[in-house]
């Protein structure tokens, strides 16, 4: 088929709700990715921060081909070496005992918010059920995660949505504090709301979540979904902020591309699951854990977490200096995972004139462009990606 009619089998026969551009994407190599006319797009999306490593990272290419000819699948009904090194390599480098494998980080987030509800019934023997979240947050698309999700966007049509949920305002701690009581089972937050529009936690209100749960015995669970593996110039976002949680969630770069996630606690609040309370078929299966093996080796280094930091900060510096037709409200963020502001008339229509000039990027929450792009970029990267930018800014802002 060609491309036309690749897209209209697409449009036939794919999800509705899914809007795709009117591109084939064919092939991936490092910060590239290339298209069935053979133009090569600068990546500043990443899979939605998933490739931290590059398209294709050829270190994970050949780590998945040799799992593939050893141990796809054999459920957890057993062990296999590869998902007991990665488990090791998770625990070592965080707070955490114990992890749970899974596919996604909507799964991650389903996990833990049944371990969290599951830990304060059965281990502490308090029937608690309220769960605080944050508007504009965002934790999936399983039903309870887009419960957990402070968008009423998400949850039009799903009702009724699973009680027990209840939401406070990202970066007040006051309106926690309204909400917080004996009967909460957890606050469940983003350290950097993402689809919120890249919202970096203000000072000094994680540390206030934490004495918060500490006093009325709640739990702190850290969606770091987006935020995990690297992304913020350290390998998990709460060691950027120095506040530690009682569980966190991964996925999307876990896998640098093959999907996995992942639900980490102390020992202490897993002894909420005993056995047969949660379980994955998919979840640890060796190929995924290949992967991830790989990604957690690379992402891990120092000298790598230094450099992220560094174009990182390279890359928040140029947006805001940027000399564009359409102007920058704004730029947030920490290491590469940052945000620029520049409102809702112009922000999808910037990142549609982006991809026409060669550059890949998004808007979140509706005003803001994202740059996550892999973790492997460069200071050229990003002069790159600022030249493509302000030509679409011009093409946007031009009559």
């Amino acid at each position: 088929m060609n491309k036309s009619d690749l897209i209209a089998t697409g449009d036939r026969t794919g999800n509705p709700s899914y809007a795709p551009a009117r591109l084939i994407f064919e092939r991936g190599e490092g910060m590239y990715v290339y298209d069935s006319d053979g133009k090569a797009y600068l990546d500043f999306l990443a899979g939605i921060a998933v490739n931290c490593l590059g398209n294709c990272a050829p270190q994970i290419a050949q780590a998945v081909s040799r799992q593939a000819q050893t141990l796809l699948q054999i459920s957890n009904m057993f062990y296999s070496d590869v998902q007991i090194r990665l488990q090791e390599s998770l625990t070592g480098g965080c707070f955490a005992d114990r992890v749970f494998l899974c596919n996604s980080g909507a799964e991650a987030n389903e996990a833990a918010i049944k371990l969290a509800r599951r830990y304060q019934r059965v281990v502490r023997g308090e029937p608690r059920t309220q769960i605080i979240t944050f508007e504009s947050s965002f934790h999936g698309r399983t039903l309870a995660a887009i419960t957990a999700t402070g968008q009423p966007k998400y949850h039009e049509g799903f009702e009724p949505l699973v009680p027990g949920f209840a939401y406070a305002r990202f970066g007040d701690l006051e309106s926690v504090e309204r909400l917080i009581s004996a009967d909460t089972v957890a606050v469940m937050v983003e350290p950097i709301q993402g689809e919120g529009g890249v919202r970096p936690a203000p000072e000094g209100f994680l540390s206030g979540l934490r004495n918060l749960c500490d006093r009325t015995g709640a739990l702190l669970i850290f969606d770091e979904v987006q935020t995990g593996v690297g992304r913020t110039g350290h390998l998990y976002a709460y060691q950027h902020f120095g506040v530690t949680p009682d569980i966190m969630t991964l996925a999307k770069g876990l896998g640098g591309g093959v999907p996995v996630g992942a639900m980490l606690a102390t020992d202490t609040v897993f002894e909420g699951f005993t056995r047969g309370s949660h379980a994955s078929t998919f979840g640890g299966n060796p190929l995924a854990c290949a992967a991830a093996e790989v990604v957690l080796r690379e992402v891990g280094d120092p000298m790598f977490l230094s450099g992220v930091r560094d174009v990182g900060e390279y890359l928040m510096a140029s947006l805001s200096n940027l000399d564009a037709a359409v102007p920058i409200s704004a730029v947030r963020g920490v290491g590469l995972m940052v945000g620029a502001e520049v409102g809702a008339e112009k922000a999808g229509a910037v990142a549609t004139a982006a991809r026409e000039h060669g550059l890949l990027i998004n808007t979140a929450g509706g005003t803001t462009l994202r740059f996550v792009p892999p973790l492997i970029a460069t200071r050229s990267d990003v002069d790159l990606a600022m030249e493509r930018l302000r030509a679409a800014m011009a093409q946007v802002a031009s009559p």
